[in-house]
């Protein structure tokens, strides 16, 4: 390839929306281009990313026994209503109407599509195990689009769906998908975790999933450097204290605080530490009727250490709150609790409410929380003398760095990261309310049993230069770079020496099954340098005038501090060996 034959468009300046390193330099390399929000066209460079990567996708798919289909991107609502995710599924989903007033929807995924599939074709235990995947463009209408690809509205994805006849045969089928993602991510040359994970909207019993190290990265994964624990922090346990409950050694007290409404200030008015103070979070439940009207609504209280946060996640699975919460109106405190908020407690509540208290917050003596009176808190509160035992005692906090690791194994440390791919195990979540099902050995109807998984095509480009770049632009893994080599010619249009030996070279790679781009455009060495450099193609070949004469040309890594001599006649030799590294 000669960039002369290509497309070149790169910027000396991000735009003033791009907001992140990947969303800059992306926008900078000429890889995308604005269409609207959260809509990107993907350019000649950028495609030749994506390729890459879908290439490594479907190989190891394929190894791993998935086949290949194609789904279409827009779907009939039937199926969604179906399944009960029309509705469920919320407005991230993009609802249209077709001229016959039918209800469509542009896939955000493809699990309905996939269950409707497999119960018109998959009608015998003779048929199973199978696995379905293909890569698809994908919608999802998030209200802010931001970060450039990482967080778009248009995006590709592959997406893999098994059947299996039971739940032990669909497990083997999740570590098998499992194993491929690793090889996957392996070879796209990025450092990943793989994190236990909550199912979220997808349904199911169990997931994983694939996140990119990066320090920008959205999401919080939790590990223990001891031990193969990994989760994100919207599941990871904080496990109950092990010390028991000491006894009261403070009397209850009611203390001025005026205009301290936060843990924080009253922790630094009282000269105490954040971790002797509760805070209060109100939340309610509304009970409906049959004809979806409010009948009557539940006020919960839950607790947490000063300087914990509350894990909604973890909250909304607790029983009486898994049908869904809302944080209740000031209105609805100031009822129940005769104050405003900022000072509420679980003593003297003017109406019943449901009190959940973290395991932490169970085990603490002689803490500090709001006394229901405007500018006053409780010191000395203790469980059982001062108020009775909570309703609920339950793990509803995020952990923190150092909290004891859920296996018994060390310590919790905490990184960032970027969510790239998600393996889940559906078990009979479709099948069931989509009856799907396979005939047995004695011909009886079973629910067939489901796993899927999806890698963010698109995505992995935004992750993987949040995770490496610097400051003269993109780092690519080898793997995925758009070329391997660049070749990099001085005065290739003044010079007929330069340039025979710039296209012989290029010509000998390029049969040697290197991916490889000649710069044939004449430009200067700093400014043709540069473009590469943001492009961020690994391997750069230098020739001139000058080397000629002394038959050397010069090599650079893209990460290396200075060029290297290379012999001319050793120019293929050293690449190959560098590319084979």
């Amino acid at each position: 390839m000669k960039a002369s034959q290509f497309y070149i468009s790169t910027l000396k300046e991000a735009p003033s929306d791009a907001e992140v390193k990947s969303h800059q330099l992306m926008m900078r390399a000429g890889l995308i281009k604005r269409l609207g929000a959260g809509i990107y066209s993907y350019m000649p460079m950028g495609l030749r990313i994506i390729r890459k990567v879908e290439a490594i996708i479907r190989e190891e798919m394929n190894r791993a026994g998935a086949v290949e289909l194609l789904m279409p991107v827009v779907q009939p609502a039937e199926l969604w209503q179906e399944s009960g995710r029309f509705q469920k599924y919320g407005p991230e989903l993009l609802r249209v109407k077709d001229r016959h007033d039918r209800d469509f929807v542009i896939q955000p995924t493809s699990e309905e599509v996939i269950t409707d599939i497999a119960r018109q074709e998959l009608r015998s235990y003779r048929a199973l195990p199978k696995n379905f995947y293909h890569i698809q463009t994908k919608f999802r209408d998030e209200r802010r689009p931001r970060f450039g690809v990482m967080r778009g509205r248009e995006f590709t994805m592959k997406d893999a769906y098994s059947f299996d006849r039971d739940l032990d045969a669909a497990r083997v089928s999740y570590q098998q998908m499992y194993d491929a993602y690793v090889r996957i991510f392996e070879r796209f040359g990025l450092r990943f975790r793989a994190v236990a994970a909550d199912n979220g909207s997808i349904g199911g019993t169990m997931s994983h999933e694939f996140q990119v190290i990066a320090d920008t990265g959205e999401d919080a994964l939790v590990y223990s450097p001891d031990s193969g624990y990994a989760a994100n922090i919207e599941l990871a346990e904080a496990v109950a204290p092990a010390a028991p409950r000491a006894a009261p050694a403070a009397a209850l007290a009611k203390t001025p605080t005026p205009g301290k409404a936060t843990c924080e200030d009253v922790a630094e008015l009282l000269g105490v530490p954040l971790a002797t103070t509760v805070k209060s979070l109100v939340l309610a439940t509304d009970a409906k009727n049959a004809a979806g009207d409010v009948a009557g609504t539940t006020i919960w209280l839950l607790l947490v250490r000063g300087d914990h946060a509350l894990n909604e996640i973890k909250t909304g699975k607790l029983p009486g709150l898994s049908d869904g919460f809302r944080f209740a109106t000031v209105a609805e405190i100031e009822a129940h609790f005769g104050c405003k908020p900022g000072y509420l407690g679980p003593i003297g509540m003017k109406l019943p409410v449901k009190v959940v208290a973290d395991r932490t917050v169970a085990a603490m003596s002689d803490f500090i929380c709001g006394a229901n009176e405007a500018d006053f808190h409780y010191t000395g509160v203790n469980w059982g003398r001062d108020l009775p035992e909570p309703d609920l005692v339950a793990d509803i906090r995020n952990v923190v760095a150092g909290d004891p690791s859920p296996d018994g194994k060390g310590v919790l440390a905490i990184q960032r990261g970027i969510e790239v791919g998600h393996v889940f195990l559906l078990g009979s979540y479709y099948s069931k309310a989509m009856n799907a099902t396979y005939l047995d050995e004695s011909g009886k109807p079973q629910l067939l049993q489901m796993g899927c998984y999806g890698i963010g095509v698109t995505r992995i480009l935004g992750a993987a230069i949040e995770q490496s770049h610097d400051d003269r632009g993109i780092v690519w893994p080898q793997a995925i770079a758009p070329f391997d080599v660049v070749i990099c010619p001085i005065g290739y249009d003044r010079s007929a020496d330069v340039r025979a030996a710039a296209d012989a070279l290029h010509d000998e790679l390029a049969a040697a099954g290197v991916d490889v781009i000649l710069d044939d455009r004449g430009e200067r060495p700093g400014a043709m340098f540069a473009d590469w450099e943001l492009v961020g193609v690994p391997h750069r070949i230098v020739i001139s005038d000058r080397g000629l004469k002394e038959g050397r040309y010069e090599y650079q890594g893209r990460q290396d501090a200075q060029a290297t001599p290379v012999a001319a006649a050793e120019a293929r030799r050293h690449l190959e060996g560098r590319l084979n590294a």
